[in-house]
């Protein structure tokens, strides 16, 4: 049997038609089933390593919620610029196939600790130890991590200030004047001023961040010097989600988020979870940047599963076992 021999045109059409297939078929998986990430920051720190790059899987939180102490995969609830500045090549090229509602968020991993409904406390356990209470109970999933008491759960208005701060993050002047103002509501004036003692003659002890260096180091935004920071603007996430909560002044709008953050009769912040979003955290709870500091994240930026590190290659196995789904 004599097989015709195809031309040299014919095989370059085959060939092209192959890698377009191929390529089809990649996109489709990287949408809808696989994608990758790389961790940049000590967040979850031991439980994931900076550097290590991770296999998500998107079908699982499809099907079922994630349940409490899964660890998550999820778009930041706001655009991340200093987030971006760290990726990769390989990770921006990848994040080109992404929703375009996320132009400009990034991906976190995290560990889910609230869920729609339930209600968080950070307070000290028996042993002393700061730990977090999902519905007056610390979850057996969350037992052995010890939570660090800061951002909404020191300031009851913290999420309120970062929308205020972000409202002004391109008018240097009336910027600073709102930190500045915020110093003088926490009583904080006299560390800033020592703060920057310190830092004019070169020494890092007795350095203490105060609230202004905390929204300054979230919101970013243009320094009375000129110089712009990067940052996470947070009114187009206030107005989108939140737009019921805002209210008009005078001076400047305020969101009014009482309904779901409270004040214990102890000093301790109370915080309901508010229908359609997660609350998420990092085990390394003094180096995280998570949910205390950027908010409630809506349930539909939920990405995936994380279930394999592939890189490092000595670290190369499960990021968190399967479990059956987990009650409250």
């Amino acid at each position: 049997m004599k097989i015709a021999k195809r031309s040299p045109k014919e095989l370059a059409w085959e060939t092209i038609k192959t890698i377009i297939y191929a390529f089809v078929v990649a996109t489709i998986v990287r949408l809808y089933v696989f994608e990758t990430m790389l961790v940049p920051t000590p967040s979850m720190v031991p439980t994931i390593m900076v550097g290590d790059r991770l296999f998500v899987e998107k079908i699982t939180y499809t099907v079922r919620e994630p349940q409490i102490g899964d660890i998550v995969v999820f778009w930041s609830p706001t655009p991340d610029e200093r987030a971006q500045q760290m990726l990769r090549a390989f990770d921006k090229f990848m994040d080109l196939f992404s929703p375009k509602e996320y132009k400009g968020h990034v991906k976190y991993v995290k560990r889910l600790v609230g869920r729609e409904g339930d209600t968080l406390e950070i307070k000290k356990g028996q042993d002393g130890k700061y730990h977090l209470f999902v519905n007056g109970k610390i979850s057996e999933a969350l037992k052995d991590i010890e939570y660090e008491p800061d951002g909404i759960f020191k300031y009851p208005e913290f999420y309120n200030w970062l929308f205020q701060a972000s409202l002004l993050r391109n008018d240097p002047n009336r910027y600073r004047d709102f930190l500045m103002g915020l110093l003088r509501k926490t009583g904080e004036v006299g560390q800033y001023i020592k703060n920057q003692q310190l830092l004019s003659t070169g020494q890092k002890e007795g350095l203490k961040p105060t609230i202004a260096d905390l929204i300054f180091s979230i919101v970013g935004g243009r320094s009375i010097n000129g110089m712009y920071y990067p940052g996470e603007p947070y009114e187009n996430y206030a107005e989108e989600y939140f737009k019921d909560y805002i209210k008009k002044t005078s001076k400047l709008p305020e969101l009014d988020l009482s309904e779901f953050i409270k004040k214990a009769a102890d000093g301790h912040i109370i915080l309901k979870i508010p229908e359609g979003f997660y609350f998420f955290m990092g085990d390394n709870s003094k180096e995280s940047l998570d949910s205390r500091f950027f908010g409630f994240v809506p349930k539909k930026n939920v990405i995936g599963m994380p279930i394999l590190r592939i890189w490092p290659m000595d670290r190369f196995g499960p990021v968190q076992p399967e479990t059956q789904p987990r009650t409250r």
